[in-house]
């Protein structure tokens, strides 16, 4: 099918009308979308309905926009982002990929994000998104989210190590390395850094990160759909030198599972990015990644550094994101030692 019938046909689609409000929110409160810029919307079989209510947003603000339906070109998993996608993007000023992606399709990703890094395109990466996320995370106030990642930012920027510690067992120190570089995707995308909705969150790639992080939350990529809340299974993570030790949970599948992703490629154990969740519209984890890492407190991702944003030298191909709960967090400077969060709560205000 081709785009232009691909869209007609989104368009002609019945969804959800509690769908309305976060998918405004995408596209004109995150991306801003105006009339005479031109959008890829990419989407699959599994995420129609929040497409077209996506696409009735943009109806509205009346750009001209091209819906593509992954099925439709190529076999699933991908192995490599279709041409027709990337091609439109070469032409387009906002894209927004809203698919529930399957195992081993983060390459193909990565190509589409390559193409968005390249033209400093405003993306939003709708990852796994559900109709949950679309009545929660995304009726964030988007606003607020920003001015309180804003706050974040300005204190971790001029932190040189943060520790972070949890009553389930967390305890961990971060090593900040000056020449990397602190990002907000607060759900306000510009084309600076793409940004996942909903949005929330200060990510960089630590210089050193030391300790045992106790994911009570979830973990990311295909095994959250495996597995989803931990809270009954804890996964314990023992980290030194930025690199995986030893994990061990009583779910011994889960254990297993993480253990061989983590060592897919010579920095797949390796942690990438340190991370603080800021939206506060998150109020509890529901077991999908897209919305867990926004949750208030620290997550860590073993794997890509996204090394073109933050500078990290290295690279992996894979990426695995790991969220915990109730977590202190203080960050430390050469002017003294400052408390942002005390048991999941924020400290300081938005």
């Amino acid at each position: 099918m081709n785009p232009t019938a691909t869209s007609a046909h989104l368009l002609s689609l019945p969804y959800p009308q509690e769908f309305s409000i976060g998918a405004e929110s995408a596209v004109k409160t995150c991306l801003r979308i105006q009339p005479e810029e031109k959008v890829t919307l990419i989407y699959d079989r599994s995420t129609e309905a929040i497409a077209a209510s996506l696409a009735a947003q943009l109806e509205l603000v009346g750009c001209v926009w091209n819906g593509f339906l992954l099925e439709d070109l190529a076999e699933r998993p991908l192995v490599a982002m279709p041409e027709a996608i990337l091609e439109d993007m070469e032409s387009s000023m906002v894209s927004i990929f809203a698919v529930e992606v399957q195992r081993n399709e983060l390459k193909s990703r990565m190509q589409m994000t390559d193409v968005v890094n390249r033209r400093r395109m405003r993306h939003a990466h709708m990852v796994n998104i559900t109709g949950e996320i679309m009545c929660q995370g995304m009726r964030a106030d988007f606003a607020l989210v920003d001015r309180l990642s804003q706050q974040v930012l300005e204190r971790v920027r001029r932190a040189t190590r943060i520790r972070a510690t949890t009553a389930a067992g967390t305890d961990i120190t971060a090593e900040m390395n000056s020449d990397y570089k602190w990002f907000k995707t607060s759900g306000i995308i510009s084309p600076e850094k793409w940004g996942n909705l909903p949005g929330g969150e200060c990510f960089t790639s630590p210089g050193e990160v030391n300790g045992r992080f106790v994911v009570d939350g979830v973990v990311g990529d295909w095994l959250c759909a495996r597995y989803g809340l931990l809270a009954a299974t804890p996964l314990t993570i023992e980290i030194a030198a930025n690199r995986i030790v030893a994990c061990s949970s009583e779910d011994k599948r889960l254990e297993a599972d993480f253990w061989a992703y983590t060592h897919t490629d010579e920095n797949s154990d390796r942690v990438g990015e340190f991370a603080i969740g800021t939206n506060l519209g998150v109020e509890r984890v529901i077991g999908n990644i897209l919305q867990d890492e926004k949750f208030p407190g620290i997550h860590i991702a073993f794997g890509n550094p996204y090394g073109e944003h933050t500078g990290a030298p290295w690279t992996s191909s894979t990426h695995i994101d790991v969220v915990g709960l109730g977590f202190n967090i203080w960050l430390e400077s050469d002017s003294g030692v400052e408390q942002i969060m005390s048991e999941g709560r924020f400290l300081i205000a938005a």
